[in-house]
């Protein structure tokens, strides 16, 4: 059971968490439950290489995470070449923390391996062709993806996602020499956060609205939005960003085609890549 400081503890982080001084103190706790709850995204690293043996831990930790049907369909690439680290970050939107990272891990949904073992044997996978395969391989990358990012925050190392490698999918395939099949769902810069480059906690969105008992609720819950509201231009102004609410900071992300910055394709570049999605 908790002791009076894990309960301190666990107060503090959860109100950083949702900003919501009504989340109950919880019944038990431990450094897992801290580690998850202190997340925030690195975008500022030391130029310091990660200790020998750390990147295989870390996938170590990837492969205890949940796998639909022991099926394994993820792979990652872990680049360090800075000369590779360079070009990747021109294609996922010139982010300069991709170079000042010391390792930019790729994930992929990655479906040609299976494909290799069924040819070996004369067969094909017609079911490798379906809708349903291609979400098997993006949702065991992502559940692979957290779970070392778990592993390297319990660690003392920090890292972000890099959607943005999906700006440009054909092109980061041929950087990255994938087979066809294969796909880049997202990367991870990785390194040891630069205290001087900080981030805050970002706040998510108040439990009532993700939350529901039973069945889903429709109602939006305008007055939780509102609030949700507030609290993110609180934590913008303490960042030192430019203030924005969050619903005009969503809506903006997805209102056109030009939002999706060569997203919008992602059809044709994942047929172009060997995926029959049918």
């Amino acid at each position: 059971m908790s002791t009076t400081i894990d309960e301190a503890s666990a107060h503090a982080l959860l109100t950083q968490r949702n900003r919501e001084s009504a989340m109950p103190t919880p019944v038990a706790w431990n450094t897992v439950l801290e580690t998850i709850l202190a997340h925030r995204s690195v975008r500022g690293f030391l130029p310091k290489p990660l200790e020998a043996g750390t990147l295989e831990l870390l996938v170590a930790a990837a492969q205890s995470a949940s796998t639909s049907s022991n099926l394994q369909v993820w792979s990652v690439v872990a680049v360090e070449d800075p000369e590779r680290k360079s070009r990747l970050a021109d294609l996922a939107g010139r982010q300069q923390f991709i170079r000042e990272a010391p390792v930019l891990l790729v994930w992929l949904a990655d479906l040609a391996r299976l494909d290799g073992i069924a040819a070996d044997r004369q067969m094909q996978l017609e079911g490798a062709q379906y809708l349903e395969a291609f979400i098997l391989g993006v949702v065991d990358a992502a559940l692979a993806a957290q779970t070392a990012l778990i592993a390297a925050e319990s660690l003392g190392l920090g890292g972000v996602f890099v959607g943005a490698m999906r700006n440009l999918p054909e092109q980061v395939a041929a950087e990255l020499a994938l087979p066809p099949n294969v796909f880049a769902v997202f990367g991870m810069a990785i390194g040891w956060p630069d205290a001087d480059k900080a981030t805050g906690i970002k706040p998510r969105l108040p439990q009532e609205m993700v939350l529901h008992r039973e069945q889903y609720d429709v109602d939006r819950k305008r007055e939780a939005v509102e609030r949700y509201n507030a609290i993110a231009r609180d934590y913008m102004r303490e960042q030192g960003m430019k203030e924005q609410d969050w619903t005009s900071q969503a809506i903006d992300r997805l209102k056109d085609t030009a939002a999706l910055h060569g997203r919008d394709r992602m059809r044709e570049a994942l047929a172009n890549l060997g995926f029959g999605l049918r």
